[in-house]
């Protein structure tokens, strides 16, 4: 593994805090707390640490719909991130944005994004920009196994190939899309080939696994700091809710994966379980882990606290932030 403890330490420290989030959001959710429509990241928390916690803050990312991990991971405060979803004026987008649309500019992360694969070709323009400013900040880019097929995704690795801009393209294959399994939606199978169309590595990584991923995206971020050009990364996860909150009232349950492969994904492939693991391999006590738990519990508790506390947008707050000021 070749990982170091203080590492493998902060790694951990950020899947608890995504998993402790998500559980939390799924719980107001369910009580009716939260304004519209929230996606989970539950079971998928290893790929946002392994990939967002390695990049400096003047570096980019590009979410999803699914993209609260991806926030946290990035940096952004899990206290204005709570507050946003339920669209106070103290969140991070003054409560506009809401679970799939906020965004922080200042820390590189340029927003989550209600279109399936709708954020590839924004970081192929980011990633331009890195590399005609003259520095070596990278872009990442995260999409789904849906996401593959749109054809902005393509057209967005075409040019990003071309160009040979600072990219690293994330494709998070929880095995559903949406509704469906993957498979009986994408010809090839395997999605990592794909990289080939367009001369760049085929990589493929166990998304459960952080230390793997956590290796992996160092590669693919050297590759882009130096000028190397793009990566496109097929990472194999899994979510452990429904495609959305809520879902099971909809749809039901067992509609189309069996609750027995859900039971089994958490039982053997649970990011958090297998970070714990990995820790340990290394000498990081069980003490010490406990201690980032308690921690994180208490930021957790104050983030729902500052966005109980916070006041709704005023009316008058719905005509700012329509242009941007000069």
């Amino acid at each position: 593994m070749g990982i170091a403890p203080d590492v493998l330490i902060e790694l951990y420290r950020v899947i608890y805090t995504i998993r402790r989030f998500e559980e939390t959001v799924s719980e107001i959710f369910s009580r009716g707390r939260l304004p519209g429509f929230t996606h989970s990241y539950l079971g998928m928390e290893a790929v946002a640490a392994g990939f967002g916690w390695p990049l400096r803050s003047t570096d980019m990312m590009a979410s999803t719909h699914r993209g609260h991990g991806h926030a946290i991971a990035k940096g952004l405060d899990p206290s204005k991130l709570m507050a946003e979803l339920y669209g106070r004026a103290t969140g991070i987008c003054a409560g506009k944005g809401g679970s799939m649309h906020f965004a922080d500019f200042s820390l590189g992360f340029l927003g989550g994004n209600g279109i399936v694969a709708g954020g590839m070709p924004m970081a192929v323009g980011a990633a331009l920009g890195r590399k005609l400013d003259g520095t070596d900040d990278v872009v990442v880019a995260f999409t789904g196994e849906g996401g593959v097929n749109q054809g902005v995704f393509h057209e967005s690795v075409n040019l990003a190939a071309i160009w040979r801009v600072p990219l690293i393209v994330v494709v998070e294959n929880n095995q559903y899309t949406q509704y469906g399994p993957y498979g009986a939606l994408t010809a090839g199978g395997n999605i990592a080939a794909r990289a080939r169309g367009y001369g760049l590595p085929e990589v493929e990584v166990d998304g459960q696994d952080v230390a793997a991923v956590y290796e992996v995206a160092g590669e693919a971020i050297r590759r882009a700091r130096s000028g190397e050009g793009p990566s496109l990364i097929d990472v194999d996860t899994y979510r452990f809710r429904g495609h959305h909150e809520g879902e099971e009232a909809i749809l039901g349950v067992n509609v189309y994966r069996p609750v027995e492969e859900i039971e089994e994904q958490r039982a053997s492939r649970d990011p958090v379980e297998l970070a714990r693991e990995q820790a340990a391999a290394v000498g990081v006590t069980g003490g010490t882990l406990q201690a980032v738990e308690r921690e994180v519990d208490s930021e957790v508790a104050r983030a729902v606290e500052f966005a109980e506390a916070s006041p709704d947008p005023e009316p008058q707050d719905a005509l700012t932030h329509i242009l941007a000021e000069a």
